[in-house]
């Protein structure tokens, strides 16, 4: 159903004119929610340490969590002890928890436990993310800058920096407002953040960005390892002349398998919803010799891995000019 919606945020037919009146309905619902969240009506926190929100506003996968785990690790060569809330989208969780590599992504979600394995900072998860970051706070006194994944919308978090994420092949589909398109927010909520960040280049529609100038991000893939044995490596040729089976269950499936095809590799794709609970029975296609998947869906398999099954991992390759940025406004907030 989500993957449908998403081809239908598209494009612009009878449809989206018949719910364009909700969409203005709920412009005018998030307008004034934002509006009584600045006047002080609705309560706002603000933890001690500075926030960076990594976001979006639109509904769908665009490369956040990468983006995170590449600040975490530009934090740390700069000297700062970073931690990272999230939501944990797909867990069952409802308090704060803390995430760790051991835990299991069906309770606390996929995200929070890859960014925990890759990130090696402190990771907390919570319905209200201003507790899970009280909580990080708590337990890790020395944490001097707190990462939100996703939240964007999360007003009752105060926050210092704010970084968009968007697709650069999806962009912002039709423009509209949910629910005739995909919009949470408006495309003018651009003008206010600190950067738009672009996950692979813009595909037309510039249009948009009169006013910003994304910064390109792509992501660079990396040799294969073994799900069962993350220290074996192989290259693509290792999966020539066999039959490949690629999976993915996350917010845009065609990335992933746009990005297989790039490299050469041929065939055939299952696309599952985002944050679906991997079974071995997903997995389990008669004649498949080769089964490859992202590092995302790889945490919710490892518990069933075989030696047949090959993650492919990402590292984020991006301008200086935006984790230089980042660390001049951190510096000014410690003045």
């Amino acid at each position: 159903m989500t993957q449908w919606l998403k081809k239908q945020w598209q494009g612009f037919t009878l449809w989206h004119i018949l719910l364009l009146p909700i969409s203005l309905i709920y412009w005018g619902l998030i307008s004034v929610r934002r509006l009584l969240y600045r006047v002080g009506v609705f309560k706002s926190d603000r933890l001690r340490a500075p926030v960076i929100i990594v976001g979006n506003i639109n509904v769908g996968g665009t490369g956040k969590t990468p983006l995170v785990v590449w600040l975490v690790e530009r934090l740390k060569q700069a000297g700062y002890q970073p931690g990272v809330v999230s939501r944990g989208y797909g867990g069952k969780i409802k308090h704060v928890v803390e995430v760790t590599q051991a835990s299991n992504p069906q309770l606390v979600g996929d995200e929070p436990v890859l960014i925990a394995t890759q990130a090696g900072c402190p990771v907390f998860v919570g319905v209200k993310r201003v507790e899970a970051g009280q909580a990080l706070l708590r337990a890790y006194p020395q944490c001097d800058v707190v990462i939100s994944d996703d939240g964007l919308q999360h007003y009752s978090l105060q926050r210092d920096i704010e970084l968009i994420v968007l697709d650069g092949k999806l962009v912002f589909g039709n423009g509209c407002l949910l629910p005739a398109g995909p919009l949470r927010e408006p495309v003018s909520r651009m003008r206010t953040v600190d950067a738009v960040i672009s996950n692979g280049e813009l595909i037309g529609k510039r249009c948009l960005f009169k006013q910003c100038s994304p910064v390109v991000m792509q992501l660079q893939p990396a040799p294969f390892y073994n799900l069962a044995n993350n220290q074996q490596k192989v290259d693509i040729e290792a999966f020539e002349g066999k039959r490949v089976l690629a999976v993915a269950g996350i917010g845009n499936p065609a990335r992933f398998f746009d990005q297989l095809t790039r490299l050469g590799l041929k065939f055939e794709a299952r696309a599952f919803e985002d944050h679906h609970q991997f079974t071995p029975a997903d997995l389990d296609v008669a004649g498949t010799d080769v089964i490859v998947m992202t590092e995302k869906d790889a945490v919710k398999c490892s518990a069933f891995a075989t030696d047949n099954i090959w993650v492919l991992p990402v590292r984020v390759v991006v301008s200086e000019d935006l984790i230089t940025g980042i660390l001049k406004k951190l510096t000014k907030l410690r003045m």
